[in-house]
């Protein structure tokens, strides 16, 4: 969750040194893409004839590396907790990794909010611990479904959006990805690969009917958690498992 603070302090960071620069006409080259390095190097040639915009520009400039610094180190943070984890912590966070849009501190981040996935009965019971299950509203014989009820987890609700942001993507395998998935099992590889085709496939064809962009992705991560606690339940399975053949071993 500091992590999480430290992210919104860095946008609010790139806001404040974005909008000084746009209000004086001041834009990087073509094809550099805002915050990158290069893009950086570009902000920091900067020069302004003017003390009071001068004190201003390297305030809001500190700010932004200030900010960048914090995450960094709470990133650092996040990857020592994950090594000094419990055994069966690191593969429920490694197996989720497999899934597009969920990298380390997404996974880790949804363990630790959310816990053994093995709790939740049913993967509605995790989508309501979410908040991301639609309102009722009912009339007699009549049941109309409203917005999601922002009831349950707010931080594991933020990270599953985040992440079905991926699926608006045709399903494919990246490099990166490919790297996350090496020593998983073949069965939590086919959760994921069936996660790609069903939810891009659900992406395509609620966009197709009309519907706002956000709302898809909220139904998209809606279902995303259910591949989520299929995962979990088949790497606890796993474990379960190898702990048994050791006992029978030793």
């Amino acid at each position: 969750r500091a992590r999480e603070t430290a992210k919104k302090d860095q946008l609010r960071a790139r806001h404040r040194l974005g909008k000084f620069l746009l209000r004086r006409g001041l834009r990087a080259a073509a094809g550099v893409k805002s915050w990158t390095t290069k893009h950086l190097l570009w902000v920091k040639t900067l020069r302004f004839e003017h003390v009071a915009q001068e004190v201003t520009f390297l305030d809001y400039l500190h700010e932004v590396e200030h900010a960048a610094e914090r995450v960094t180190r709470l990133d650092q943070a996040i990857d020592q907790a994950i090594e000094s984890a419990p055994t069966e912590m690191r593969a429920l966070i490694a197996g989720l990794q497999a899934l597009r849009g969920i990298k380390k501190v997404s996974a880790a981040t949804i363990v630790a909010e959310a816990g053994p996935l093995s709790r939740f009965a049913r993967p509605k019971q995790l989508m309501g611990y979410s908040g991301m299950v639609s309102s009722e509203n009912s009339t007699g014989s009549s049941v109309r479904r409203g917005a999601i009820t922002k009831t349950g987890n707010a931080h594991l609700r933020r990270i599953v959006g985040e992440a079905a942001w991926a699926y608006q993507y045709r399903p494919a395998m990246s490099p990166v990805l490919k790297k996350r998935q090496e020593g998983l099992s073949e069965e939590v590889k086919e959760i994921a690969w069936k996660a790609q085709h069903r939810l891009c496939s659900r992406y395509r064809r609620l966009m197709a009917k009309g519907k706002l962009r956000q709302k898809v992705v909220t139904a998209v991560g809606r279902e995303l958690l259910g591949f989520i606690w299929a995962i979990g339940i088949q790497v606890e399975n796993e474990q379960r498992d190898r702990t048994k053949e050791h006992r029978r071993v030793a």
